[in-house]
C-alpha cells in the first residue's frame, strides 16, 4: 500500500485495515484526510487480494471527532458545496464497494466521523463510544451523506432526532435503535471486530457481493422490483463453482473451500 500522511493502510490475510492516524487531533477529517480516504478506498476496492475492510481510528479517545472546524469556518456557499460533494464522493466509494466493510468505533464518532461509519456495511462500537451529528449546534447540517444514510440505516424518526437535536448518544443507545450492530468491551473491540470480519471472509465471496448488491439496489425500490433483482442474482450465484462446493460441503459435513469462482 502507498504511504499516507494521515492514514495507516495495510492488508493482512485478505482483510484491509484503514486507520485514521491523527490521534492528537482526535482523527478529525481535514481535506487532506478525505482525499487520502478516497485513494485508500479506491485501492482496496481494486485489490483482488482484499476480501473486506476494517476501518478504525488511532488512539483510545476517538474514531473520528468530525470535520476540521478551522476549515469549515472559512467556507462560503461555493466551497461549502464543493467540500460536501468531495466528502460524499469519498464515502460513496466505501459504501458502493462490493466488499463488506466494518467501522470499529473506538471512541468519539461525531459529525463527519459518524457519517464515515454510516458508509460502512456494518458498525460495531466500544461500550464507551459516543456518537452523533452535532452539526446544527454550529448552525450547519451534515454534509457527507449523514441526513440520507442515517434514515436508511435506522429509519426517519431516529434520523430526525439525531440530526435536529445535535445530541450525542452512547453505544448502547446506538445499538438499541439499530445504528450499530454490536457493542464490545473497549479492550477487545478490535480483536472481536477482526474475528467477526474474518468469519464473514469464510463465506462464499461472490455470494456475499451479490447479497450486498441486492440490498443496495433494492432498498429504494418497491418490494416486487427488489425481489426481481434478488431472483436475478440468485440465478447468477447458482452458476458458480462455489455454490457447488458449498452444497457438497454441507452434504459431506465438512468445511467448504471457496475460491470466489
Amino acid at each position: 500500500m502507498a504511504e499516507y500522511e494521515n492514514l495507516i493502510v495495510e492488508v493482512r490475510d485478505r482483510l484491509g485495515f484503514v486507520t485514521l492516524n491523527r490521534p492528537k487531533a482526535l482523527n478529525v477529517l481535514n481535506e487532506a484526510t478525505v482525499g487520502e480516504l478516497r485513494s485508500a478506498f479506491e485501492r482496496l476496492g481494486r485489490d483482488a487480494s482484499v476480501g473486506g475492510i476494517l476501518l478504525t481510528g488511532a488512539g483510545d479517545r476517538a474514531f473520528c471527532a468530525g470535520a476540521d472546524i478551522r476549515e469549515l469556518a472559512e467556507m462560503g456557499p461555493i466551497d461549502g458545496k464543493a467540500k460536501s460533494l468531495a466528502g460524499q464522493a469519498a464515502f460513496d466509494l466505501l459504501e458502493a464497494c462490493d466488499k463488506p466493510s466494518v467501522a470499529a468505533i473506538n471512541g468519539f464518532a461525531f459529525g463527519g466521523g459518524f457519517e464515515l461509519a454510516l458508509a460502512c456495511t456494518l458498525r460495531v462500537a466500544s461500550a464507551t463510544a459516543k456518537m452523533g451529528l452535532p452539526e446544527v449546534t454550529l448552525a450547519i447540517l451534515p454534509g457527507y451523506g449523514g441526513t440520507q444514510r442515517l434514515a436508511r440505516v435506522a429509519g426517519p424518526a431516529v434520523a430526525r432526532e439525531w440530526t435536529i437535536t445535535g445530541d450525542t448518544y452512547p453505544a448502547e443507545e446506538a445499538l438499541r435503535v439499530g445504528v450499530v450492530n454490536r457493542v464490545f468491551p473497549p479492550d477487545s473491540l478490535l480483536a472481536e471486530t477482526e474475528r467477526w470480519m474474518r468469519t464473514i471472509l469464510t463465506r462464499g465471496p461472490f455470494a456475499v457481493r451479490c447479497a450486498l448488491e441486492a440490498i443496495r439496489r433494492g432498498i429504494d425500490l418497491p418490494l416486487r422490483e427488489g425481489e426481481r433483482i434478488e431472483a436475478d442474482l440468485f440465478g447468477l450465484v447458482s452458476t458458480t463453482l462455489d455454490m457447488r462446493e458449498g452444497m457438497a460441503a454441507f452434504l459431506e459435513k465438512r468445511p467448504p473451500r471457496f475460491t470466489g469462482k
